[in-house]
């Protein structure tokens, strides 16, 4: 049940999860709950991605439940707000191009480098979130965040989880 979970309802991850396993018994005749806990930890850049696009989407009870299921180290937390760097230009620029275009669904789909087909939703949803002015705004709070947790870093997983908490409510209209 645990496999599962974590994996998802992906079947390829509950595979390689298994195969994970499989590979860990080859000298061992015995595996005990911590051991899976410890080999299935999913904690990887796609689920840092996941985990930025529910905050921008706004999606708490997701943003939640990843933040429950994983146990972050610090070094996580660069790769995170990076992250959040990284799709919050994307938004800006996506923004600006809804300038010259009549709809959301046209700037998504003209955008270079292409949108994945399944993150379309999550995309359009953000872009219903953010005006340009506060994905301006998101952009210099993290940059500040980032500023932060270098600066404070033994604290920096509680710094970086009160700005997705905060960045998570946080009602931005269009403007």
């Amino acid at each position: 049940n645990i496999l599962i979970n974590r994996a998802s309802g992906d079947r390829q991850n509950l595979k390689n999860e298994i195969a994970k396993i499989e590979s860990f018994l080859v000298n061992k005749k015995k595996i005990v709950l911590d051991d899976i806990l410890r080999l299935t930890n999913m904690t990887d850049n796609a689920n840092f991605s996941e985990l930025v696009d529910c905050c921008l989407a706004k999606n708490q009870k997701k943003l939640l439940n990843i933040i429950n299921e994983h146990n972050f180290a610090k070094e996580d937390t660069i790769i995170i707000i990076r992250t959040f760097l990284l799709k919050a230009k994307r938004l800006l620029k996506m923004n600006n191009e809804m300038k010259f275009k009549n709809s959301i669904d046209e700037v998504i789909s003209s955008f270079k480098p292409p949108i994945f087909w399944k993150d379309k939703e999550l995309v359009r949803e953000q872009l219903k979130n953010y005006s340009i002015q506060n994905t301006e705004k998101l952009i210099h709070s993290i940059n500040d965040t980032e500023l932060l947790i270098k600066k404070n870093y033994t604290n920096s997983i509680n710094i970086l989880l009160d700005f997705m908490f905060n960045e998570g409510k946080r009602i931005n209209s269009k403007i």
